[in-house]
């Protein structure tokens, strides 16, 4: 059975950080692309980064670009988002997915598993 388990979410302060966790299991973890969505209140979910297999390639939106880092380790079956420069605007409930896709998809559609999500509150 595929698990996804985010943590790390909060309450911070516009302008903090934030190190999400993502542990996986059940899955050739290093045979996945990793990636990290977010869903605010009343809106779709959206992507925020992607990561390839060897961890060698990254992707992100532009909305996060230059504050967040996707990495992961492939012994510790584990991906991370840093997030820093936190604005109110980041404020959603973050998760991570797990795709089998070649390149580094960015739809909600690409993705085969997902975790259950954490929450992102950043004050203004």
């Amino acid at each position: 059975q595929v698990q996804l388990v985010e943590s790390g979410g909060g309450l911070v302060q516009a302008g903090g950080s934030l190190r999400l966790s993502c542990a996986a299991s059940g899955l050739p973890f290093s045979g996945y692309v990793m990636g990290w969505f977010r869903q605010a209140p009343g809106k779709e979910r959206e992507f925020v980064a992607a990561l390839s297999r060897s961890g060698g390639a990254t992707y992100y939106a532009d909305s996060v670009k230059g504050r967040f880092t996707i990495s992961r380790d492939n012994v510790k079956n584990t991906v991370y988002l840093q997030m820093n420069s936190l604005k109110p605007e980041d404020t959603a409930v973050y998760y991570c997915a797990a795709s089998r896709r070649i390149g580094l998809p960015s739809k909600v559609g690409e993705y085969d598993y997902w975790g259950q999500g954490t929450q992102v509150t950043v004050s203004s």
